[in-house]
């Protein structure tokens, strides 16, 4: 398995971070989860706007394949954000994740 890790900074003064979140939730999500070898996004913020997704792919091709659609979604959303966002990949070495309750789905 490998990751795409993208840490970002959500402009609190043009969105807040529950908005920027649903955003991804309602319009990246669906697009994403229908991409080839695509397995789940984890979505962490502050309330101060700093965040990081990790989104996990079941190929190392899978995901470099992606990447077109990983920074054509960033460019869409630039206004959100403080700075450019950056981007790093990752094999998965190791994960041990907790349930997720639904109240955060």
């Amino acid at each position: 398995m490998f990751s795409r890790v993208t840490l970002l900074e959500i402009d609190t003064m043009r969105a807040g971070v529950d908005d920027a979140v649903a955003l991804f939730r309602e319009q990246v999500l669906p697009q994403l989860a229908e991409l080839p070898g695509y397995e789940g996004v984890l979505v962490l913020a502050t309330p101060e706007g700093k965040g990081m997704l990790v989104s996990f792919w079941d190929s190392e091709e899978a995901l470099e394949a992606t990447a077109g659609f990983a920074g054509g979604e960033l460019e869409r959303y630039v206004t959100l954000f403080r700075s450019p966002p950056g981007r790093e990949h990752y094999e998965v070495a190791f994960a041990d994740l907790p349930e997720v309750p639904a109240t955060v789905r």
